[in-house]
């Protein structure tokens, strides 16, 4: 992306979403890579449906800055971007399942298992998954091995058992059991919070920051995960379907403990005024270069969809 004028910061959001949308779509075409034996049309259908709806793109954006902070860009960056993405894309299409959270709707359009059906969508999900490493691991990912290695098992950690889809598991077992408050901020800081510290993570790996910088990021992407989780939470209240794209009101109707229904909706929005300074804070030594990214958390904790 050219530098030269600066951007908005909602116009770089969009650039880099499309620029993310338009990877995403080479990767998941219909004609197999070398190595594959075919691509069967309906998956990847399933797939394009579940990555290619036009979702804000937060944790490529996030990873993409990061990197930036370095002066790590280009192609590479961008297919590490994509690949997180894959990743996140294959959660919401399980996340949506009967099994799981049971929505139909996801960005204002049929979830995957609605469009398709059940199994179609968990296979889109698992090729997703698996999509994500192949991508990293590529040679077309001009990478050197060893920071490959580093981000392949920084993301495989995030998304497993101790983080993502540990944290789902968490999560599930909240609807049967009313977790207390520390169990809500532990299972929010691995369903939701991995991913979005993976991104900043990433970006320190694929730069080669100095310990110091990759634990400021890693803290970073600490707050901002959490900011983003207690503000879907409020707007799970607060906003319509209409605006978010997705069913509201869900987690209330289902008994489900948030920190909202702890302690309430402004109690909330101070929390994220406090996360929002926690960011600026953490990012202090990076100087003018991390504007972009306190931003970002401004976006995250304000957001309105």
């Amino acid at each position: 992306m050219d530098h030269s004028t600066p951007l908005s910061f909602e116009t770089r959001f969009f650039l880099q979403a499309a620029q993310v949308e338009q990877l995403l779509a080479e990767l998941l075409s219909s004609r197999p890579r070398e190595g594959e034996i075919a691509r069967p049309e309906t998956l990847i259908a399933a797939m394009r449906h579940g990555a290619l709806n036009g979702g804000k793109r937060l944790r490529p954006f996030l990873l993409l800055e990061s990197a930036r902070l370095f002066d790590a860009e280009g192609p590479a960056v961008l297919r590490v971007a994509a690949a997180l993405e894959c990743i996140h894309c294959y959660s919401l299409i399980h996340d949506d399942l009967p099994a799981m959270d049971d929505d139909d709707l996801r960005r204002g359009q049929p979830t995957v298992h609605k469009a398709f059906d059940e199994a179609t969508a968990i296979l889109a999900g698992d090729s997703l998954l698996t999509l994500a490493f192949d991508i990293i691991a590529s040679d077309e990912t001009e990478l050197p091995a060893t920071v490959k290695v580093q981000l392949i098992s920084a993301l495989a950690r995030a998304a497993g058992v101790g983080g993502m889809a540990g944290g789902q598991a968490l999560d599930l077992a909240a609807e049967k059991v009313k977790p207390d408050e520390a169990e809500i901020v532990q299972l929010q800081a691995m369903k939701t919070g991995a991913l979005i510290r993976f991104a900043c993570q990433a970006g320190a790996i694929i730069g080669s920051a100095t310990d110091a910088e990759r634990e400021s990021l890693t803290a970073f992407g600490e707050a901002i995960g959490l900011a983003f989780q207690l503000a879907d939470d409020l707007l799970d209240v607060t906003a319509s379907a209409e605006k978010v794209g997705k069913a509201t009101g869900k987690d209330a109707a289902a008994g489900k403990g948030t920190l909202v229904a702890f302690h309430g909706v402004e109690w909330a929005r101070q929390q994220l005024n406090g996360l929002v300074a926690q960011a600026e804070e953490l990012l202090a030594p990076f100087g003018e270069k991390a504007g972009v990214l306190i931003e970002t958390a401004r976006f995250v904790a304000y957001r309105e969809y």
